[in-house]
């Protein structure tokens, strides 16, 4: 029999009736603060991830829009 071992949805999580702070197209000016496990960029609008390709830690940079998801985004860096 399977049982769960404790490990499900956290808390943080935004809900489904939660809209997410940004939507495509959007160019916030976002300051990023990690990598993710694929080499992107983090850095979070409201508490909302996105996933910057492209950027480095500690960078500030104008980022665009390209996809949203229920948890996170994903933006590339504009180039100005």
């Amino acid at each position: 029999m399977y049982r769960r071992s404790g490990y499900g949805p956290r808390s943080f999580e935004r809900g489904a009736s939660t809209p997410a702070p940004v939507k495509v197209g959007d160019t916030p000016t976002v300051k990023i603060e990690g990598r993710g496990k694929s080499g992107d960029g983090i850095a979070r609008v409201q508490g909302f991830v996105i996933f910057v390709s492209g950027a480095n830690v500690g960078d500030e940079v104008k980022v665009r829009i390209k996809d949203v998801r229920p948890r996170y985004a994903t933006a590339e860096v504009v180039k100005e």
